[in-house]
């Protein structure tokens, strides 16, 4: 993949709001480094995203974590658990093939409107 798809960053379903895959991008390249760049670039871009909805961290009620290998995962949960370390939302984790661009780390999210 060399351009970035059309999508939407959120989409709202009723009090619910999907937040789309986010990677550790910056001007629609990866961050330089490896796993936890990728992972403190990606957070951030999901941060972003949920500010720019009118959310925070605390309204996030799930994140679904794609690694392409299962042996960044203690990187990316040390990075994560600064971003969410009080009462953690729900969360999956899985490894997978590969993600765009080449990236090592993509998140997703389920957020409230309260």
């Amino acid at each position: 993949m060399n351009s970035l798809p059309l999508y939407r960053p959120t989409v709202d379903a009723g009090d619910l709001v999907a937040v789309a895959g986010q990677i550790g991008l910056v001007d629609g390249h990866l961050v330089d480094g490896g796993a936890a760049e990728q992972t403190d670039q990606a957070l951030a871009n999901l941060l972003i995203v949920l500010e720019a909805a009118g959310l925070t961290t605390s309204d996030v009620v799930k994140v679904n974590i794609y690694l392409t290998t299962m042996d960044d995962f203690s990187t990316f949960n040390e990075r994560y658990n600064k971003v969410f370390s009080s009462e953690p939302p729900a969360r999956t984790c899985v490894a997978v093939h590969e993600l765009p661009f080449g990236a090592l780390v993509e998140l997703e999210a389920w957020a409230r409107r309260r």
